[in-house]
């Protein structure tokens, strides 16, 4: 009886010695390396990637924004995104596909509406934009529906209204687009593209300086 009490004891006793080493370890020692480490050498990546303007921070490079006016270079559309209806305490955006097929008629009628309204929205007095011109990207949502990226075609496509509402020459606002474009990660993956808010920060600070 004894020596039973006594191993159960024993075995308790590690069981909480390692309980705490474990949590000591991997609860604080390993999150505070790895917090330490991401700061020391990804600061920016690690905090959000924030894009900052006039000294305050205005989004993250990693989330798109909807809701700009025509001055400003326009988004992928957001056909995806939700209101959260379930826990109405709290207003929330929900992101998400649209999750309709390529046949459907719904999806087929959103984008013929947004190609109609890329088109009369970016054609200028001296600029007209023809529909062929319009890339996939201008008129369908991602995946999530917060994409914070357009591709280089649809940006260069709303270069003329851009410089005409803004007072610019079309040559200045596409320096602008080409400063801002990326190309494929590692020379090889994905597509090159155009980060809108990075590119629509740049154009604020362009048009009051």
């Amino acid at each position: 009886m004894n020596n039973s009490v006594t191993n159960t004891a024993r075995l308790l006793g590690a069981g909480l010695r390692a309980l705490l080493v474990l949590t000591v370890v991997c609860g604080v020692l390993y999150p505070l390396a790895v917090t330490g480490v991401a700061q020391a050498l990804f600061t920016t990546k690690a905090n959000g990637s924030e894009i900052t303007s006039g000294g305050k921070v205005v989004g993250s490079s990693l989330i798109g924004q909807q809701d700009y006016g025509l001055d400003y270079f326009q988004p992928r559309p957001a056909n995806g995104l939700g209101e959260n209806s379930v826990n109405t305490q709290y207003k929330l955006i929900l992101s998400g596909a649209t999750n309709r097929s390529g046949d459907n008629a719904e999806l087929i009628a959103w984008v013929k509406k947004a190609k109609a309204e890329v088109v009369k929205d970016n054609s200028t007095a001296d600029y007209k934009v023809r529909p062929s011109q319009v890339p996939a990207d201008a008129v369908t949502s991602s995946g999530s529906g917060l994409d914070p990226d357009i591709s280089p075609a649809y940006a260069d496509l709303q270069v003329h209204r851009v410089a005409e509402r803004n007072g610019l020459s079309v040559a200045r606002v596409r320096q602008l687009v080409d400063r801002h474009t990326d190309g494929r990660t590692l020379g090889f993956m994905g597509e090159p593209r155009v980060n809108v808010l990075e590119l629509n920060t740049a154009l604020k600070e362009l048009t009051k300086g």
